[in-house]
């Protein structure tokens, strides 16, 4: 079964888009990933690095004693994410390019880690099959996973509520979840692990204090305008509406017009020991 593509891509803005998001959500990941167990001295490979946010976040819970080893099927991003190691001068961080499941490593992992990784795949729990060989016996698997179903705006807030939509729409028909607590669950078991323990949190605020979710949604609609465009998502009659040099501000404008209560996408974690 094939995966669908990986309409994000690896351009420069989507590397900057991704580095902004990593500052809202990557409490929530190192949360879930504590949670999980994952701390000093252990060995950890990150699946799906990208451009090394995750990897510099475990980075941190496992210290210099441990090691982190990141996986991409992009070189580019994986030569992005290798010059922000060096600059940082994490010598306990290394990437690899390819597929983890198909990929040969010198010794079992302690922990197997990934963020936004399995809603990409057409078979999430055939991916962790693959991936729980390279766990030692009694490690631990844990996924960071979005789920797009609670998103909202009250009062109505209909630029913001649209373009969450829109986002939703657009995954749906590219082949990508976008509901990834209703098949967390599944997918550990199905692969043979363990159920898994889960969490869920979300950013939730009024205009300002969710200011940074709703340029975050701005950002990801403007990145995939091009899917939204070519999949029908959006016609022209809805060009001037998904301006992007405008859109940020204007969303923020309108929530704060209407004192909306925003609430943002569910991060969910989720993980299994061996």
């Amino acid at each position: 079964m094939a995966n669908p593509d990986y309409v994000l891509g690896h351009a420069d803005r989507e590397i900057e888009r991704l580095k902004a998001q990593n500052l809202l959500i990557g409490p929530f990941t190192r949360q879930f990933f504590q949670l999980a167990g994952i701390g000093p001295g252990m060995h950890l490979l990150d699946v799906g690095s990208g451009a090394g946010d995750v990897a510099i976040l475990a980075a941190d819970l496992v210290g210099p004693s441990g090691s982190v080893t990141g996986v991409d099927i992009a070189a580019t991003a994986i030569a992005q994410a290798q010059a922000r190691i060096k600059a940082l001068g994490l010598k306990q961080v290394a990437f690899r390019h390819g597929d983890p499941g198909d990929l040969t490593f010198d010794r079992p992992f302690d922990a197997i880690c990934g963020r936004y990784v399995l809603m990409f795949q057409a078979d999430a729990a055939a991916m962790l099959r693959r991936l729980a060989k390279h766990l030692r016996p009694g490690g631990v698997i844990v996924f960071h996973e979005p789920d797009w179903s609670f998103v909202r705006s009250t009062p109505p807030a209909p630029l913001y509520d649209r373009c969450c939509q829109r986002i939703v729409d657009v995954f749906d028909r590219v082949g990508t979840s976008t509901n990834m607590s209703a098949k967390l669950h599944q997918a550990f078991v199905n692969a043979g692990l363990q159920p898994p323990a889960m969490r869920m949190q979300a950013i939730i605020g009024g205009p300002s204090a969710a200011a940074d979710w709703i340029t975050a949604v701005a950002e990801l609609t403007i990145t995939l305008l091009p899917t939204m465009q070519r999949e029908g998502v959006v016609t022209a009659a809805d060009n001037a509406e998904m301006a992007a040099d405008t859109l940020a501000d204007r969303m923020r404008r309108e929530c704060a017009a209407s004192n909306s209560v925003v609430v943002g996408r569910a991060e969910i974690g989720a993980w299994s020991a061996t």
